[in-house]
């Protein structure tokens, strides 16, 4: 948790990457201010490259607000390195992950809040009745089933945003790319116990979504990932040393059957393109086998500290 001596400590960071989101930061705000009353809160807006009044507004509020904290990014990164950057400049035990397009409900936190009192590292919005069109929710279904399916994680809606973590943990995800849609598998990787809850989701009104074709894409992409993280990440000699192995003994068989034809029949195979092949896939399993032994120690030596990152700048 990126922390100085002088900062307050809150019980809950609130952290909401926004981008062109500028009809509904007032709302936001008042939603969230209404149902945390009894809590010692700061709400991040984490701004990732917006081109319209967001950032003014949100100026604006802050400056009537001291709970409020306003991150701008140099640039548009993602959701990911958005998320990743709130994470760090949180103060709160707590965090909570939602979207800044009022389809989250923030009178959901409180529950969120109480999931995580009970022990809870990873509390996931579930969006049993989700108010979006056919094209967003059937790639999520098919998305969050095959996750489940590799990861093992038993959570039904891996890609709600709408999220609370121990502040702790989630400032050790590594999260990149399009990684925040697994930060649940991601959690599970490093033993965290996880759960999740029924929350109200919303219709958008305002503003317009950032959901596409390219993100199918790469939600795909990123959910191949996710299973060779989950199942070679801390193991690469199980990959490469399999595979290695496997060219090697095509390999050496292709060079045993052109051996005996040399010494049994006395065949002639130096100018066969059979041993070029027989010998590039013996001397690729070996260098295959020699990346898996590479990769374990490399596993070996790293460690899990994780450095300051740089985006942008708190106003």
């Amino acid at each position: 948790m990126s922390m100085e001596s002088n900062d307050e400590v809150k019980d809950v960071s609130i952290i909401i990457p926004v981008l062109n989101e500028e009809e509904n930061i007032h709302p936001l705000v008042e939603e969230i201010i209404e149902a945390m009353e009894e809590r010692r809160y700061e709400i991040i807006f984490v701004d990732d490259g917006s081109t319209d009044s967001t950032v003014e507004i949100l100026m604006e509020l802050r400056s009537k607000n001291p709970d409020i904290r306003i991150l701008k990014l140099k640039r548009n990164y993602g959701k990911a390195t958005a998320m990743a950057a709130g994470f760090d400049l949180a103060r709160g035990k707590t965090s909570i992950t939602m979207d800044g397009d009022l389809q989250d409900d923030p009178a959901e936190i409180p529950r969120f809040l109480a999931s995580i009192d009970e022990g809870n590292d990873i509390v996931c919005g579930w969006r049993a009745k989700r108010n979006d069109n056919i094209f967003k929710r059937w790639p999520s279904k098919i998305y969050n089933k095959m996750s489940r399916k590799i990861a093992g994680v038993k959570v039904h809606d891996m890609n709600c945003g709408f999220k609370a973590y121990d502040t702790e943990l989630a400032c050790s995800l590594n999260l990149y790319g399009d990684m925040h849609r697994y930060t649940p598998v991601l959690g599970h990787m490093k033993g965290a116990k996880i759960t999740e809850i029924a929350v109200n989701h919303r219709r958008r009104i305002h503003g317009k979504s950032k959901y596409g074709a390219k993100r199918i894409m790469r939600g795909l992409i990123d959910l191949m990932t996710v299973g060779f993280l989950f199942s070679f990440l801390e193991r690469p000699l199980h990959l490469f040393g399999r595979i290695g192995a496997m060219v090697s003994v095509i390999g050496f068989g292709i060079c045993s059957y052109l051996l005996s034809l040399k010494y049994i029949y006395g065949e002639g195979i130096g100018d066969r393109p059979m041993l070029m092949l027989g010998v590039l896939l013996i001397t690729t399993g070996i260098q295959l086998f020699m990346l898996g032994l590479l990769g374990e120690t490399i596993v070996y030596r790293s460690s899990e500290s994780r450095q300051t990152r740089f985006y942008g700048h708190e106003l």
